[in-house]
């Protein structure tokens, strides 16, 4: 079994920073400083871990905010040079976000400008948010500025802390409401020169499609317009989650129209009584009655039987093709009825449908037997 990410952040990153930080500052106190840390420190995960750590250093820096994070900046390692993942050796840096979010807001210019170096060094996209809440305009008024920094690590910050709903942080309700003030910072960074901005770029435009699909399908369809591949590619990334989900709007974005002229046949559903554990094999073949070549993007769906009875469906992904005038297309799909961390089975008739343009067409349905221990 791998090891838990919290156990890779254990009491050798306490102590590393207390260490780095006595080399700027050598009133600070690193042993006092790791043995009050480590006080229950077993028992946190990993963000906990962060937080404890910043919380303690409170006590051990000096009580001026921005002298106190002076020693902070001067302590970070060297910058990233690229966009590469650094896994776990990037969170030594978490006691530096939440200092910044944690004690910070009342000194919006200096932390703004810690959040610049943390950037380059790990992330500021969690940090930077409770000041997006609490001070927007001056907030929005920096990133304006750093959209056009040659730092790739910064420019990303001005996408990614913006997210509406990034995973690990606190929502960003008022953009949720109105994303527009998102949008606006977006249009500059659409062809930015880094995959790893404009990666950036489609999750925040993912996020807000999915409080405002119109607003998410408006922009997809007007940065489509003359687009280079590499904004193809970046609007196709941004509709993901709408496209799974069938969203016509979305859907029509990229040129698939609901009204399929097709007909579906040999579906094969094995097997019709299946146990937990088993693979279920789909099949079935798409025909054309269309007089012309269709654009046409096919997936299946399982509605699976939950806890309380109730089905709910799941998505598989199969092709997105151009069927040509009266032709016919075979497909199919392994789907393994194993327990997994992300879906658990339950006894019950399961409905199994084709979905084409995100127009559902029924396949049949397969018995489910769970067999408790």
């Amino acid at each position: 079994m791998a090891e838990a990410l919290k156990d890779q952040y254990g009491p050798e990153v306490v102590s590393w920073l207390a260490q780095q930080i006595q080399t700027v500052f050598p009133g600070f106190e690193s042993d006092c400083y790791v043995e009050e840390v480590l006080v229950g420190f077993e028992a946190l995960e990993l963000m906990p871990r962060g937080k404890h750590m910043a919380q303690v250093l409170r006590r051990f820096l000096p009580a001026d905010y921005p002298q106190a994070l002076d020693i902070l900046v001067r302590s970070m390692g060297v910058k990233l040079s690229d966009s590469r993942s650094f896994g776990i050796t990037a969170f030594y840096y978490l006691p530096h976000s939440f200092y910044i979010s944690e004690f910070g807001l009342d000194h919006v210019d200096a932390s703004l400008d810690a959040m610049y170096e943390l950037t380059q060094r790990f992330t500021a996209e969690f940090c930077i948010r409770p000041f997006l809440l609490q001070h927007p305009q001056r907030v929005l008024a920096r990133l304006q500025q750093w959209l056009f920094d040659p730092s790739e690590h910064v420019r990303r910050l001005v996408s990614e802390g913006t997210r509406p709903r990034l995973p690990w942080g606190m929502a960003l309700k008022p953009f949720k409401q109105d994303p527009q003030p998102v949008i606006a910072l977006l249009e500059q960074l659409k062809d930015d020169p880094s995959l790893y901005v404009r990666r950036s770029v489609a999750n925040n435009l993912n996020d807000i499609g999915k409080d405002n699909l119109s607003v998410l399908c408006q922009v997809c369809q007007r940065w489509l317009t003359d687009a280079t591949d590499e904004r193809r590619w970046l609007v196709n990334h941004a509709l993901r989650s709408a496209i799974k989900r069938a969203e016509p709007e979305a859907l029509a974005v990229l040129g698939y129209a609901d009204a399929v002229a097709v007909d579906i046949r040999d579906v094969m559903i094995s097997p019709a009584q299946a146990q937990q554990g088993d693979d279920l094999q789909l099949a079935f073949t798409l025909t054309s009655r269309a007089t012309s070549s269709q654009s046409v993007l096919v997936d299946c769906v399982v509605h699976y039987v939950k806890a309380n009875g109730r089905r709910q469906p799941k998505v598989f992904k199969l092709k997105a093709l151009e069927l040509a005038a009266g032709e016919s297309r075979h497909f199919s799909k392994k789907i393994s009825l194993k327990n997994m961390s992300t879906r658990k089975h339950y006894s019950g008739i399961h409905r199994v449908e084709a979905l084409i343009n995100g127009v559902g067409f029924e396949l049949g349905q397969f018995e489910l037997q769970v067999i408790e221990a």
